[in-house]
């Protein structure tokens, strides 16, 4: 009786435990879904956009890839100031950000106001509510296999909103109009904030802390010219240069100023002693090749189907939903995964598997104009199976790299990283086909599908490197 009734206290005491964690969980997980969610819907609306505000496909591409630049930007001055400002606050604020974009790209009456709500607004907001989710995380979730289930939900649900987007965005877009697709993320944005009002912060913020202006104008600055230097490939190939040229000059600065900062005993905005962990810096690697993969496959094959196969964004949407399900099943699978695989061998597999998609997509769906949709199916399903199964992983060696009073900053680094592949992936694919490389209606498709499967290799290079202590404990 004794021994039944303290097993029935600690299960007690554990449900309230787990209480506040699945509590915290919900909203984090759903602000990762609707940024990502903004990342990918845009696609299958390109044609709808274009007719609607008298605008091109590279102008919406545009409009895509600097909301992408921006989080990237913006992503580690963003995760300073949940130091500063506490990061229930900053969650907070950044939702609000988002939503007051999403209403002003909804009823933008041309391409610049849409690129005022859809690039900037959103991607501060985002800069600003997607670190305090991570960093949240991992003061909640304390070992390995708890993180990997957070992780595995959050990042999990940030696959699905980036899987999901074309089919939503599709079906929105054809019965309705593309416009209501803002509207819903202004409806989520607003039932994260009521259930983000609940959460208690499990840190105090401390505004007495130095928030660095100048490395964070620098680093932006640099950043912002190096994925607008990509931008100008094929189309001007003088300003690809100066671009690239100023962007890396700017980082420069912006590395000499973080280095003289530090020096003088001086809190800087990034240091640099991230950049002394191996384990963190491969991991950061992986991350940043994933979202590149998993962005730039989006883009060019809604792109593909749209303009070469002439479906419709409610067709294309539905095509999509098998890489949809390939990110659900690996995400779900996160926590069993974790404790019986290291996580750089849940790395190495996505990788190994996402490049299989990619190979069946290229021999079966992107080679023949008159192949049945069904040949995208496979290809979809491996690849969302690929990519799912190794963003959680990623995340959780970079995350666990670095103990407690370090998750702000390598929070927003990480999270830069990412969306900076985010960017790159959609710059990349997008340089590619309006360079028109190809010589035929699908070649430039197939050229971008091998670009981003060759830029695979280089995450799995850095995947394979990773030490074997890199898993669970």
């Amino acid at each position: 009786m004794a021994e039944n009734a303290q097993t029935a206290s600690q299960k007690q005491t554990a449900d309230r435990s787990d209480a506040p964690q699945r509590g915290i969980l919900l909203p984090l997980a759903l602000t990762q879904f609707v940024a990502s969610f903004a990342g990918s819907n845009m696609n299958v609306a390109i044609n709808n956009i274009t007719k609607d505000l008298n605008t091109t496909v590279h102008g919406v591409q545009t409009a895509i890839t600097l909301f992408l630049l921006c989080m990237a930007a913006l992503m580690i001055p963003g995760s300073k100031l949940t130091d500063i400002w506490g990061r229930k606050r900053c969650l907070i604020g950044g939702l609000a950000v988002y939503g007051t974009g999403a209403v002003i790209a909804a009823l933008a009456p041309a391409l610049a106001v849409l690129i005022v709500g859809y690039s900037v607004f959103e991607g501060v907001g985002s800069a600003l509510m997607i670190p305090p989710i991570y960093i949240l995380a991992t003061m909640v979730f304390g070992d390995v296999q708890s993180r990997a289930r957070a992780f595995g939900a959050i990042s999990g649900a940030g696959g699905i909103g980036a899987a999901t987007g074309p089919l939503i965005g599709g079906l929105i877009t054809t019965t309705i109009s593309w416009r209501v697709s803002f509207l819903l993320q202004a409806a989520i944005v607003a039932a994260i904030i009521v259930l983000t009002l609940r959460l208690t912060d499990p840190a105090a913020p401390d505004p007495t802390r130095r928030f660095d202006i100048t490395g964070a104008v620098l680093c932006a600055v640099g950043m912002f010219f190096i994925v607008i230097g990509i931008l100008q490939a094929g189309n001007n190939n003088v300003l690809l240069v100066v671009f690239l040229a100023v962007g890396a000059v700017f980082l420069l600065w912006f590395f000499l100023h973080v280095r003289a900062t530090e020096r003088a005993g001086r809190e800087p905005l990034l240091s640099l002693g991230l950049f002394r962990s191996r384990v963190s810096n491969l991991g950061l690697v992986t991350q940043n090749v994933q979202w590149l993969l998993l962005m730039g496959s989006s883009f060019t094959i809604t792109v593909f189907l749209q303009t070469v196969r002439h479906f419709s964004a409610i067709k294309t949407g539905v095509i999509f939903t098998a890489s949809t399900i390939g990110v659900l099943v690996s995400s779900v699978a996160q926590q069993r995964l974790a404790r019986k695989y290291q996580q750089r061998t849940l790395i190495i597999a996505g990788f190994v598997v996402a490049i299989a998609g990619i190979g069946l997509l290229l021999w079966f769906a992107l080679a023949n104009d008159t192949a049945s949709v069904w040949w995208f199916v496979p290809g979809l399903l491996l690849f969302g199976l690929g990519v799912g199964g190794m963003l959680t992983p990623s995340v959780n060696i970079v995350q666990s790299a670095f103990p407690e009073q370090k998750q702000g900053e390598i929070s927003g680094l990480s999270r830069s990283v990412s969306n900076l592949g985010s960017s790159m992936g959609t710059a990349i694919a997008g340089t590619i086909l309006v360079a028109d490389l190809g010589s035929g209606p699908r070649s430039s498709y197939q050229i971008a599908m091998i670009a981003l499967a060759l830029l695979a290799l280089v995450g799995l290079g850095a995947a394979i490197v990773l030490p074997l202590s890199s898993g669970p404990d």
